[in-house]
């Protein structure tokens, strides 16, 4: 290491300790700052010395624990990967053993994520600004792309109990379609695309009750449930 950088590391540390931080705890703190000012701002909103003023550290941190934009970016990203992850898991959990309420669950927690997090949803998906080789992005969209799968497996007609998954290109074709169903009904949602539709529904119906009807009749969960 050379010495310039040993001691920007010794000026970040330095910093952190003054401010009450430990190593774990700062880069967490940082991750929570820059995802605060993405949702206030966008993504044109987010530097390194931004974050690192919000934060009270010194200039040096966010570039200790991230390199540069593009890795703070990247591990926002894998960050809301592992919090959509949890979700889906929550979501199925709740929903019971039923292959097709835990796939509409799934959908509804997809949905849910990001109209909390629109600022953190709309980085998860602008692959130019991020690094996908950073462990934390790769293997958090990873075990993404793999909850769609199972899930979408677990609601396939004749398919048996959660966690034996449809043959493996019944299975993709299904979490591509339930993939791009709620994708497409999230970005519409959070772009205001929807506002003449949501408008046409009886009165106390909202984008829930429009969700529910979305996937109510697509075929995404199996002919039984289009069927219903």
């Amino acid at each position: 290491m050379s010495a310039s950088r040993s001691k920007s590391r010794a000026s970040a540390d330095a910093t952190a300790e003054g401010n009450g931080y430990h190593h774990g705890a700062l880069r967490a703190s940082l991750l929570a700052v820059a995802a605060a000012m993405l949702e206030a701002g966008g993504i044109p909103a987010l530097t390194l010395r931004g974050v690192s003023r919000a934060a009270g550290v010194s200039h040096a941190a966010p570039a200790h624990h991230f390199g540069d934009l593009t890795g703070l970016l990247s591990e926002l990203a894998g960050s809301g990967f592992v919090q959509l992850r949890d979700k889906f898991d929550a979501a199925m959990a709740a929903a019971g053993a039923d292959g097709a309420a835990r796939l509409t669950a799934m959908g509804k927690a997809y949905v849910g994520f990001a109209r909390a997090h629109p600022g953190l949803f709309a980085l998860m998906f602008r692959s130019e600004s991020l690094d996908m080789c950073r462990p934390v992005l790769r293997d958090a969209v990873a075990e993404v792309r793999e909850a769609l799968r199972r899930a979408a497996g677990e609601g396939a007609p004749g398919e048996g109990a959660p966690g034996k998954s449809a043959p493996s290109g019944e299975a993709l074709a299904r979490s591509v379609a339930l993939w791009s169903l709620v994708h497409g009904f999230a970005v519409l949602l959070i772009d205001d695309r929807l506002r003449g539709a949501l408008a046409t529904l009886p009165q106390g119906a909202d984008a829930d009750t429009l969700l529910d009807a979305v996937l109510d009749i697509t075929s995404v969960a199996g002919p039984h449930r289009a069927a219903k």
